[in-house]
């Protein structure tokens, strides 16, 4: 690039939406302009360009993209708005129609935001170029921190699964994966920075090596073996992709934190075939059964939709009383938001709006009582926490390894450190728990 369109003199402001994955492509992004002599705009100045990585997961997600952008746009009118994301694949023309909106930049062009920003500087015209995702093929290798303790690694993207409700693979296109040996190398490149704790994202990881002999355990064994690194915590794997073998290697791991994010979506049978999901409830139970019996100290978080087309009344009960049955951690409720093109659309009975709130508020309820009554399970018992900065003036917080959210007073304790805490005090947020150090 240039010295003469983009260098020291420019800065930006970056803003993502969504998953733990468009936060590390993210920072791929803000590398690459940092790369260029792009430096990011400290806090009360006016930033030359804005990057809104969006997220198109539902209806709301569109909503509040469409309201970000707007709103910088009247902050910072002079600004130059780069807009990339799932958002920015799927509905092109909607977003190029934006105020301050220069270039549109899909799945494919991530980290060619650069030269588009610098064609934009040279000669003012605005640029959209999204292809269909299908056809993308290469994997965008990406790691981020932000301003937490853990970093965030992307090993696979796009998906193949097609449920009905979903319209992740037109925006993110087929399932593909980094090879193991770059993604250890990134690994290393963490711990040789300080880093403690990663995360292992992507929008299918169970899928990592499709195509290819290897699979997601192979990297698991792999980056088991990097030193430095004390923690490794698997983001959401589909439950027929998570095998037994992960189950026991994750068992008999040191690294890999007793922590399980498991995609249910619904407890009814029926409702599961019409939304295209590969496994039905008693699948989901051996995966819920086998960690328990294995980890039993383990997290399990669940996803779980609501009011989706086909859940009747009857059916919704059904999912309910799974739901219940499940000794589980903690439950992400989503209510079923319909996206353009999708097949669920096809679906007749249609759950109306209030009666969606209404299930959800149900089904959140029984979240708080599970996360509840797990954190209450470890009250007086002693975990390793992995210390972060907190928002409040004094207090440092963190997660146990089995990801117990926790706070602490900072004391003579610094971020980026693994201390052993007793785990006193539920607060009311039914979440959080005050904890106290110990000696190490």
């Amino acid at each position: 690039m240039s010295e003469n369109n983009i260098n020291r003199e420019y800065t930006a402001l970056y803003h993502t939406f969504g998953c733990k994955l468009n936060f590390a492509e993210t920072s791929a992004v803000a590398d690459a302009f940092a790369a260029q002599g792009v430096v990011a705009a400290e806090c009360g100045q006016d930033p030359d360009i804005i990057v809104v990585n969006t997220c198109s997961v539902t209806g709301e997600s569109d909503r509040k993209c469409r309201s970000a952008i707007r709103s910088y746009h009247r902050r910072y009118p002079d600004a130059a708005i780069l807009v990339t994301g799932c958002y920015a694949q799927l509905k092109p023309e909607e977003v190029k129609k934006l105020p301050g909106v220069v270039i549109v930049a899909g799945i494919n062009d991530k980290l060619a935001l650069v030269e588009k920003a610098m064609a934009y500087f040279e000669k003012r015209y605005i640029q959209e170029e999204i292809c269909d995702a299908r056809e993308v093929q290469d994997f965008m290798p990406s790691c981020s921190r932000g301003d937490r303790t853990r970093y965030f690694l992307k090993v696979q993207d796009g998906c193949n699964y097609w449920c009905t409700y979903c319209t992740i693979p037109k925006a993110r296109g087929h399932s593909r994966s980094g090879s193991i040996y770059d993604i250890v190398e990134q690994a290393k490149g963490v711990a040789g920075k300080g880093g403690k704790e990663i995360v292992i994202t992507g929008v299918n990881i169970g899928d990592f090596g499709y195509g290819r002999e290897d699979n997601f355990l192979d990297l698991c064994r792999a980056l088991d073996d990097v030193d430095g690194i004390e923690r490794y915590r698997i983001s959401s794997i589909e439950p027929n992709l998570l095998t037994d073998d992960i189950i026991d290697f994750v068992a008999s791991s040191k690294r890999f934190m007793p922590h399980f994010h498991i995609p249910l979506q619904s407890g009814s049978d029926e409702v599961l075939k019409l939304m295209r999901r590969r496994y039905d409830t008693m699948l989901f139970a051996h995966k819920v059964n086998k960690i328990r019996e294995l980890i039993p100290d383990a997290f399990i978080g669940v996803d779980l939709i609501v009011g989706a087309r086909g859940e009747t009344p009857d059916l919704f009960e059904q999912s309910k009383t799974f739901v219940k049955g499940l000794d589980i951690s903690h439950l992400h409720v989503f209510p079923y938001s319909e996206r353009p093109g999708t097949k669920a659309l096809e679906i007749e009975y249609i759950v109306d709006a209030s009666e969606k709130s209404r299930r959800t508020a149900e089904m959140m309820a029984i979240s708080a009582g599970k996360h509840a009554a797990f954190a209450h399970r470890f009250l007086g018992t002693v975990r390793p926490v992995l210390l972060e900065h907190s928002h409040k003036e004094g207090i440092l917080a963190g997660f146990t390894d089995n990801y117990l959210r926790i706070e602490m007073s900072a004391g003579d304790k610094s971020d980026n450190k693994i201390c052993h805490l007793c785990l006193e005090k539920l607060m009311e947020d039914g979440e959080t728990i005050i904890a106290i150090p110990v000696d190490d």
